[in-house]
Protein backbone atom coordinates (compact mmCIF):
# COMPACT_ATOMS: atom_id res chain seq x y z
CA UNK A 1 0.00 0.00 0.00
CA UNK A 2 1.68 3.17 -0.85
CA UNK A 3 1.73 6.44 1.14
CA UNK A 4 -0.56 9.19 1.11
CA UNK A 5 2.57 11.96 0.80
CA UNK A 6 5.44 12.75 -1.05
CA UNK A 7 8.10 13.23 1.89
CA UNK A 8 11.75 14.45 1.38
CA UNK A 9 13.35 11.19 2.01
CA UNK A 10 10.81 8.79 2.16
CA UNK A 11 11.22 5.08 2.29
CA UNK A 12 9.02 3.67 -0.54
CA UNK A 13 12.08 2.91 -2.16
CA UNK A 14 14.56 1.58 0.52
CA UNK A 15 11.56 -0.91 1.52
CA UNK A 16 13.18 -3.45 0.38
CA UNK A 17 16.24 -3.24 2.16
CA UNK A 18 14.31 -2.08 5.53
CA UNK A 19 12.02 -5.40 5.82
CA UNK A 20 15.15 -7.53 5.89
CA UNK A 21 15.52 -6.01 9.14
CA UNK A 22 11.80 -6.36 9.98
CA UNK A 23 11.12 -8.73 13.59
CA UNK A 24 9.21 -11.87 12.75
CA UNK A 25 6.88 -11.29 15.32
CA UNK A 26 6.56 -8.08 17.79
CA UNK A 27 3.56 -6.90 20.32
CA UNK A 28 3.41 -3.22 19.13
CA UNK A 29 4.99 -0.54 16.62
CA UNK A 30 6.23 2.69 17.22
CA UNK A 31 6.97 5.47 14.34
CA UNK A 32 8.34 8.55 15.86
CA UNK A 33 8.71 10.22 12.49
CA UNK A 34 6.06 8.99 10.75
CA UNK A 35 6.42 11.23 7.70
CA UNK A 36 4.82 9.58 4.87
CA UNK A 37 4.67 6.29 6.78
CA UNK A 38 5.91 4.32 4.08
CA UNK A 39 6.99 1.50 6.67
CA UNK A 40 3.07 1.59 8.04
CA UNK A 41 1.89 1.41 4.89
CA UNK A 42 4.40 -1.32 4.20
CA UNK A 43 3.50 -3.20 7.25
CA UNK A 44 -0.42 -2.71 7.29
CA UNK A 45 -0.52 -3.62 3.44
CA UNK A 46 1.33 -7.29 4.38
CA UNK A 47 -0.88 -7.90 7.01
CA UNK A 48 1.44 -7.47 9.78
CA UNK A 49 -0.23 -5.19 12.10
CA UNK A 50 -3.57 -7.36 12.64
CA UNK A 51 -3.91 -7.32 16.28
CA UNK A 52 -1.47 -4.98 17.23
CA UNK A 53 -1.34 -1.53 18.21
CA UNK A 54 0.48 1.07 16.14
CA UNK A 55 1.79 4.61 17.38
CA UNK A 56 2.40 6.81 14.59
CA UNK A 57 3.91 10.16 15.77
CA UNK A 58 5.35 13.11 14.47
CA UNK A 59 6.52 16.75 15.79
CA UNK A 60 5.01 18.13 12.58
CA UNK A 61 1.41 19.12 14.03
CA UNK A 62 0.49 19.86 10.09
CA UNK A 63 1.01 16.37 9.41
CA UNK A 64 -0.45 15.03 12.28
CA UNK A 65 -3.31 17.18 11.58
CA UNK A 66 -4.06 16.20 7.78
CA UNK A 67 -3.80 12.60 9.13
CA UNK A 68 -6.54 13.07 11.34
CA UNK A 69 -9.03 14.92 8.97
CA UNK A 70 -8.16 12.56 6.65
CA UNK A 71 -9.20 9.48 9.13
CA UNK A 72 -12.21 11.44 10.80
CA UNK A 73 -13.54 13.59 7.93
CA UNK A 74 -12.76 11.81 4.60
CA UNK A 75 -15.19 13.07 2.51
CA UNK A 76 -15.02 16.16 3.61
CA UNK A 77 -11.35 16.41 2.54
CA UNK A 78 -11.87 14.66 -1.12
CA UNK A 79 -14.63 17.26 -1.28
CA UNK A 80 -12.09 20.14 -0.87
CA UNK A 81 -9.28 18.25 -2.75
CA UNK A 82 -11.48 18.27 -5.87
CA UNK A 83 -12.38 21.84 -6.02
CA UNK A 84 -8.72 22.73 -5.84
CA UNK A 85 -7.89 20.23 -8.15
CA UNK A 86 -10.33 22.13 -10.49
CA UNK A 87 -8.81 25.05 -9.85
CA UNK A 88 -5.57 24.29 -10.24
CA UNK A 89 -6.29 23.06 -13.84
CA UNK A 90 -8.09 26.64 -14.85
CA UNK A 91 -5.21 28.44 -13.17
CA UNK A 92 -1.86 26.10 -12.42
CA UNK A 93 1.00 28.50 -10.90
CA UNK A 94 -1.55 31.48 -9.97
CA UNK A 95 -3.87 28.76 -7.70
CA UNK A 96 -0.40 27.44 -6.33
CA UNK A 97 0.44 30.41 -4.99
CA UNK A 98 -2.81 31.87 -3.82
CA UNK A 99 -3.15 28.58 -2.24
CA UNK A 100 0.00 28.67 -0.06
CA UNK A 101 0.71 32.46 0.42
CA UNK A 102 -3.35 33.63 0.95
CA UNK A 103 -5.20 30.83 2.07
CA UNK A 104 -2.81 28.24 3.86
CA UNK A 105 -0.75 30.04 5.47
CA UNK A 106 -3.50 32.81 7.14
CA UNK A 107 -5.55 29.83 7.92
CA UNK A 108 -2.42 28.13 9.86
CA UNK A 109 -1.61 30.85 11.90
CA UNK A 110 -5.14 31.47 12.73
CA UNK A 111 -6.24 28.26 13.61
CA UNK A 112 -5.10 25.88 16.38
CA UNK A 113 -6.97 23.03 15.39
CA UNK A 114 -6.75 21.57 11.75
CA UNK A 115 -10.34 21.62 9.72
CA UNK A 116 -11.09 19.48 6.37
CA UNK A 117 -10.04 22.69 3.84
CA UNK A 118 -6.77 22.64 5.54
CA UNK A 119 -6.14 19.19 5.23
CA UNK A 120 -7.01 19.53 1.55
CA UNK A 121 -4.87 22.47 1.06
CA UNK A 122 -1.49 20.69 2.82
CA UNK A 123 -2.54 17.80 0.44
CA UNK A 124 -2.70 19.89 -2.49
CA UNK A 125 0.54 21.73 -2.11
CA UNK A 126 2.00 18.76 -1.36
CA UNK A 127 1.30 17.19 -4.78
CA UNK A 128 2.01 20.41 -6.57
CA UNK A 129 4.99 21.69 -5.04
CA UNK A 130 8.67 21.46 -5.60
CA UNK A 131 9.16 17.49 -5.01
CA UNK A 132 7.00 16.81 -2.39
CA UNK A 133 9.21 18.87 0.42
CA UNK A 134 7.79 20.84 3.40
CA UNK A 135 10.08 23.48 4.72
CA UNK A 136 9.31 26.03 6.55
CA UNK A 137 11.49 29.67 7.04
CA UNK A 138 12.26 30.82 10.32
CA UNK A 139 8.64 32.84 11.38
CA UNK A 140 7.11 29.39 10.77
CA UNK A 141 5.25 29.90 7.34
CA UNK A 142 5.53 27.19 4.59
CA UNK A 143 7.50 28.15 1.95
CA UNK A 144 8.16 25.79 -0.60
CA UNK A 145 7.82 26.98 -4.50
CA UNK A 146 6.23 25.26 -7.13
CA UNK A 147 7.04 22.36 -8.53
CA UNK A 148 7.24 21.21 -12.23
CA UNK A 149 4.74 19.17 -13.40
CA UNK A 150 3.06 18.93 -16.42
CA UNK A 151 -0.58 17.19 -14.97
CA UNK A 152 -0.28 16.32 -11.66
CA UNK A 153 -2.83 14.13 -10.13
CA UNK A 154 -4.06 15.92 -6.97
CA UNK A 155 -7.09 14.27 -5.89
CA UNK A 156 -6.97 10.19 -5.90
CA UNK A 157 -10.29 9.49 -3.88
CA UNK A 158 -9.98 5.77 -3.75
CA UNK A 159 -6.60 6.34 -2.54
CA UNK A 160 -7.35 8.77 0.36
CA UNK A 161 -10.16 6.72 1.17
CA UNK A 162 -8.12 3.47 1.52
CA UNK A 163 -5.28 5.78 3.79
CA UNK A 164 -8.34 6.98 5.88
CA UNK A 165 -9.31 3.13 6.48
CA UNK A 166 -5.81 2.24 7.62
CA UNK A 167 -5.25 5.32 9.64
CA UNK A 168 -8.89 3.93 11.65
CA UNK A 169 -7.60 0.66 12.08
CA UNK A 170 -8.14 -0.75 15.56
CA UNK A 171 -5.04 -0.28 17.68
CA UNK A 172 -3.66 3.28 15.07
CA UNK A 173 -2.82 6.42 17.50
CA UNK A 174 -1.78 9.57 15.57
CA UNK A 175 0.33 12.07 17.93
CA UNK A 176 1.94 15.16 17.63
CA UNK A 177 4.57 14.72 20.30
CA UNK A 178 8.77 15.17 20.40
CA UNK A 179 10.78 11.94 19.64
CA UNK A 180 12.17 11.43 22.99
CA UNK A 181 9.13 11.32 24.59
CA UNK A 182 8.06 8.57 22.28
CA UNK A 183 10.82 6.55 22.61
CA UNK A 184 10.48 6.57 26.57
CA UNK A 185 7.58 4.42 26.03
CA UNK A 186 9.17 1.80 24.09
CA UNK A 187 10.21 -1.69 25.50
CA UNK A 188 10.62 -5.42 25.33
CA UNK A 189 8.10 -6.36 22.44
CA UNK A 190 8.03 -3.27 20.60
CA UNK A 191 9.81 -2.30 16.83
CA UNK A 192 10.77 0.59 16.67
CA UNK A 193 11.34 2.30 13.45
CA UNK A 194 12.76 5.79 13.37
CA UNK A 195 13.48 8.20 9.80
CA UNK A 196 14.56 11.65 11.39
CA UNK A 197 15.44 14.53 9.47
CA UNK A 198 18.76 13.36 8.22
CA UNK A 199 21.90 14.75 8.93
CA UNK A 200 23.85 16.59 6.02
CA UNK A 201 26.17 15.40 3.96
CA UNK A 202 27.57 18.46 2.75
CA UNK A 203 26.98 22.48 3.77
CA UNK A 204 23.69 22.49 1.13
CA UNK A 205 22.54 18.96 1.41
CA UNK A 206 20.17 19.46 4.68
CA UNK A 207 16.41 19.54 4.32
CA UNK A 208 15.60 19.89 7.93
CA UNK A 209 12.78 22.63 8.83
CA UNK A 210 10.08 20.23 8.88
CA UNK A 211 9.24 22.75 11.49
CA UNK A 212 10.67 26.17 12.27
CA UNK A 213 13.06 24.72 14.75
CA UNK A 214 14.60 22.33 12.24
CA UNK A 215 16.48 19.45 13.73
CA UNK A 216 20.20 20.24 14.61
CA UNK A 217 23.08 18.00 15.47
CA UNK A 218 21.80 18.56 19.06
CA UNK A 219 18.80 16.64 18.11
CA UNK A 220 20.81 13.64 16.68
CA UNK A 221 22.89 13.17 19.53
CA UNK A 222 19.79 13.10 22.03
CA UNK A 223 18.09 10.69 19.38
CA UNK A 224 21.23 8.49 19.42
CA UNK A 225 20.88 7.98 23.24
CA UNK A 226 17.64 7.57 23.38
CA UNK A 227 17.74 4.83 20.58
CA UNK A 228 20.62 3.14 22.76
CA UNK A 229 17.92 3.27 26.02
CA UNK A 230 15.35 1.70 23.95
CA UNK A 231 17.70 -1.03 22.47
CA UNK A 232 19.12 -1.69 26.51
CA UNK A 233 15.36 -2.20 27.02
CA UNK A 234 14.86 -4.97 24.35
CA UNK A 235 13.02 -2.82 21.92
CA UNK A 236 13.99 -3.99 17.95
CA UNK A 237 15.00 -1.05 16.52
CA UNK A 238 15.49 -0.04 12.95
CA UNK A 239 16.68 3.50 11.83
CA UNK A 240 18.04 4.45 8.81
CA UNK A 241 19.94 7.86 8.38
CA UNK A 242 22.60 9.64 5.97
CA UNK A 243 26.23 8.18 5.79
CA UNK A 244 27.12 11.66 7.77
CA UNK A 245 30.95 10.98 8.94
CA UNK A 246 29.57 11.79 12.22
CA UNK A 247 26.28 10.04 12.29
CA UNK A 248 28.20 6.44 11.48
CA UNK A 249 30.75 7.19 13.76
CA UNK A 250 28.30 7.49 16.55
CA UNK A 251 26.45 4.01 15.42
CA UNK A 252 30.13 2.24 15.59
CA UNK A 253 30.68 3.53 18.91
CA UNK A 254 31.18 1.04 21.77
CA UNK A 255 28.27 2.39 23.28
CA UNK A 256 26.21 1.39 20.48
CA UNK A 257 27.40 -1.67 20.24
CA UNK A 258 26.81 -2.29 23.82
CA UNK A 259 22.91 -1.56 22.58
CA UNK A 260 23.34 -4.26 19.91
CA UNK A 261 23.23 -1.69 17.32
CA UNK A 262 25.28 -2.63 13.99
CA UNK A 263 25.11 -0.08 10.95
CA UNK A 264 24.14 -1.89 7.37
CA UNK A 265 24.92 0.89 4.13
CA UNK A 266 22.49 0.52 1.86
CA UNK A 267 22.12 2.58 -1.79
CA UNK A 268 19.51 4.98 -2.56
CA UNK A 269 18.43 7.44 -4.94
CA UNK A 270 17.87 10.81 -3.71
CA UNK A 271 16.03 13.84 -5.71
CA UNK A 272 15.28 16.71 -3.66
CA UNK A 273 18.52 18.32 -5.21
CA UNK A 274 17.34 21.56 -7.30
CA UNK A 275 20.14 20.34 -9.53
CA UNK A 276 19.26 17.39 -11.54
CA UNK A 277 22.72 16.52 -12.06
CA UNK A 278 23.45 16.51 -8.47
CA UNK A 279 20.63 13.88 -7.60
CA UNK A 280 21.21 10.47 -8.01
CA UNK A 281 22.54 7.08 -5.87
CA UNK A 282 23.84 7.74 -2.63
CA UNK A 283 24.73 5.73 0.26
CA UNK A 284 22.44 5.58 3.67
CA UNK A 285 23.01 4.16 6.66
CA UNK A 286 19.97 1.29 7.95
CA UNK A 287 21.46 1.03 12.23
CA UNK A 288 19.41 -2.04 13.93
CA UNK A 289 19.94 -4.42 16.61
CA UNK A 290 17.98 -7.30 14.42
CA UNK A 291 20.11 -9.28 14.61
CA UNK A 292 21.38 -9.08 18.26
CA UNK A 293 17.09 -9.44 19.15
CA UNK A 294 17.00 -12.28 16.89
CA UNK A 295 19.90 -14.13 18.92
CA UNK A 296 17.97 -13.26 21.90
CA UNK A 297 14.66 -14.09 21.15
CA UNK A 298 16.02 -17.82 19.79
CA UNK A 299 18.09 -17.98 22.99
CA UNK A 300 14.70 -17.60 25.07
CA UNK A 301 12.89 -19.79 22.68
CA UNK A 302 15.44 -22.64 23.66
CA UNK A 303 15.69 -22.07 26.93
CA UNK A 304 12.15 -22.45 27.65
CA UNK A 305 11.73 -25.69 25.43
CA UNK A 306 14.68 -26.78 27.29
CA UNK A 307 13.17 -26.54 30.66
CA UNK A 308 9.61 -28.22 28.76
CA UNK A 309 11.87 -31.14 28.27
CA UNK A 310 13.42 -31.24 31.80
CA UNK A 311 10.18 -31.22 32.87
CA UNK A 312 9.34 -33.67 31.21
CA UNK A 313 12.11 -35.78 31.94
CA UNK A 314 11.39 -35.60 35.96
CA UNK A 315 7.55 -36.41 35.85
CA UNK A 316 7.54 -39.80 38.05
CA UNK A 317 5.91 -42.33 36.39
CA UNK A 318 2.61 -43.81 37.30
CA UNK A 319 2.86 -47.22 38.89
CA UNK A 320 -0.10 -50.03 38.94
Amino acid sequence: MRPLLKWAGGKRQLLPALRQYYPASFDRYIEPFVGSGAVFFDLYGAGRLEGRRARLVDVNPDLIGCYCMVRDETEAVIAALKGLEQEHRARGSDCYYDVRDRRFNPARAARSAYTPDLAAMFLYLNRTGFNGLFRLNRQGAFNVPEGRYADPRICDADHVRSVARALSSDGVTLECLPFDETLSDARAGDFVYCDPPYAPVSRTAGFAHYTAGGFTALDHERLQQAVFVAGRRGAWVVLSNSCAPEIESAYRSPAARAAGLAVHVVTARRAINARASARGPVGELIVTNAAAMAGLQRQTRATRHGRMLTVRAVRPRKTA
